[in-house]
């Protein structure tokens, strides 16, 4: 009797071995929930719509933070952004957490061959992707933003540069913020991306007993909005309008907006001041078509799983790591605390799983132990998400009653934001000051979607409940900084030489600055505007060298 047991055993255990579910990560940058399944009706999404018809989609799927880097950290360790300290991209977050293990990690740790294409971890800016979490090496398409000839300089663009980690960016000229060619979808990024996702999951499909973790981190609708012209083709011009709010909530703090100095990085867009309307539509018919044109990708990598036979044992994640104003308030880009930075889509599609829709709220932080449960696999080491494992099984139910996301602004502040069903309260502060010392935001979904007006001062007592909410999270941590590495080797801390600033800056050597160039290279070109006025004392609209030297040092 032995020998039969001990055979069922061992037979029994490789069942379960060979059934471990596949995992199929997707990530998409600067994607908003405007999308078919989302209920928009002028975008074509048919791929991610047939995703959703087979998935749970998340109504009310929040990021913890609408920049880059932090979302993705977020993904990816569990651990929110003031948990790290880190609110801006270019720190790597094991210098924040050295011994974190990372999703794929985790996964990598317990049987699973981790792979990663194009974005997942934010790469450039200074940051680096993370070797640990993945078996094979990272796949990033060699490829250029542009097909055309006039947008494909001999040299990188000014953003091109940052994202591939080289120095003196601000030297380089500004790139086409659109381009509309009539060449193949493997001749930008995405394209390439799936082409490789395809090879990828027809080499898993020789590989039954190795469980796959393939992460796919797809780069549009990311600025620049280049996208093969027959995406453009899709939309009619004339159909897009502008929103009808230009302006920011009333009562607003004067910091809370972004003044979107990501998209000023770009050729043909005002260094400050709105756009013309022109120039608004284009760039919203642009980002319709770089959707379109990631979607069609997407939908080649569906068509490769289905066809490769493993999609019955597979747990699909469409994630999109925050949102983007596409002209609502007047703002551009992502960076605020707004519902259209930080609402977000998540489609979760898994054996077993019936379609539906939900109204629970989660959080970016969420989808580590939810697929961890999903796999059977331990609980992760270290981070602050909640499995949302059970809402799959029963989408009425809920895990969450509020979700926490973050955004910084000059001086220190952090705005921590709570988003229940209904409200979202920003309390603005610095980590460490008394609460009362705050400055907040109201805003009231039910009765003001489109956030036209603060309300914390006319309603303190949702105010009051809603700060009960956020005193159960802890204080939010400062961002981390060279400042204690600066104590450590006190010789060795830089100093500004004010004056090669200055000279740097002057491109046409006629020893004052233009506006123009004295944003060249700011760290934060949200903010850097906002101190023209300070460096500029006499209001002449340029910077003599003694107004640049002296006002860098008050």
């Amino acid at each position: 009797m032995i020998r039969p047991l001990l055979f069922l055993f061992v037979s029994s255990a490789s069942l379960l071995a060979a059934a471990k579910p596949n995992v199929l990560l997707i990530c998409v940058d600067d994607l908003k929930p405007l999308l078919g399944c989302y209920g928009d009706q002028v975008v074509k999404s048919p791929n991610i719509d047939r995703l959703a018809a087979r998935g749970v989609l998340f109504e009310k799927a929040y990021c913890n933070q609408a920049v880059c880097s932090p979302s993705r950290n977020a993904l990816l360790t569990g651990l929110r952004p003031q948990a790290l300290g880190i609110y801006e991209l270019a720190t790597n977050f094991r210098k924040a957490a050295p011994n974190a293990v990372t999703l794929p990690q985790h996964f990598k740790a317990n049987g699973y061959r981790a792979e990663a294409l194009g974005k997942i971890f934010h790469v450039g800016h200074g940051n680096v992707n993370d070797v640990d979490s993945w078996s094979v090496p990272h796949y990033t398409p060699k490829t250029i933003s542009y097909a055309l000839k006039q947008n494909d300089l001999p040299q990188s663009t000014r953003e091109q540069a940052l994202f591939e980690n080289k120095t003196e960016a601000w030297k380089l000229p500004r790139g086409a913020a659109t381009e509309a060619a009539d060449v193949a979808d493997n001749k930008y990024g995405d394209g390439m991306i799936a082409d490789e996702a395809i090879k990828r999951l027809q080499a898993a499909k020789q590989k039954p007993d190795e469980p796959f973790f393939l992460a796919v981190g797809f780069l549009k609708p990311h600025l620049p909005f280049v996208a093969p012209k027959k995406y453009w083709d899709l939309y009619d011009p004339a159909s897009f309008k502008l929103p009808a709010l230009q302006t920011p909530p009333e009562g607003a703090p004067e910091f809370a907006p972004t003044t979107w100095g990501e998209l000023r990085q770009y050729m043909d867009v005002p260094e400050k001041g709105p756009l013309t309307e022109k120039q608004a539509l284009h760039l919203i018919h642009g980002y319709h078509a770089a959707t379109s044109y990631m979607d069609a990708q997407l939908g080649k990598v569906l068509d490769a799983l289905d066809a490769s036979g493993l999609a019955g044992n597979t747990i699909i994640v469409f994630w999109g790591d925050h949102g983007w104003h596409l002209g609502d308030h007047g703002m551009w880009c992502k960076h605020t605390n707004y519902e259209q930075a930080g609402h977000i889509p998540v489609i979760v599609s898994a054996p077993g799983i019936k379609a539906a829709r939900t109204q629970a709220l989660i959080e970016s932080c969420d989808i580590y132990p939810t697929l961890a449960e999903m796999a059977q696999l331990p609980a992760p080491p270290q981070g602050d998400g909640r499995s949302f494992a059970s809402v799959l099984r029963a989408p009425t139910t809920s895990t969450r009653d509020h979700a926490i996301h973050v955004y910084p602004r000059g001086g220190g502040l952090i705005g921590r934001a709570i988003r229940t069903q209904r409200h979202r309260l920003v309390e603005w502060k610095k980590p460490g000051d008394a609460p009362e010392n705050a400055v907040l935001e109201l805003y009231d979904y039910e009765a003001d979607p489109a956030e036209t007006k603060n309300l914390a001062a006319a309603q303190p007592e949702v105010v009051a409940g809603l700060r009960k909410l956020l005193a159960q999270h802890p204080e939010a941590k400062p961002q981390i900084s060279a400042k204690s590495e600066a104590k450590a080797a006190p010789a060795k801390k830089p100093v500004q030489d004010r004056g090669k600033m200055f000279d740097q800056r002057d491109k046409d050597k006629d020893g004052q600055l233009t506006k123009e160039e004295f944003l060249i290279n700011q760290p934060d070109p949200d903010e850097a505007p906002k101190r023209w006025t300070k460096f500029d004392t006499d209001g002449s609209g340029t910077l003599s060298r003694e107004e640049f030297v002296k006002g860098g040092r008050k």
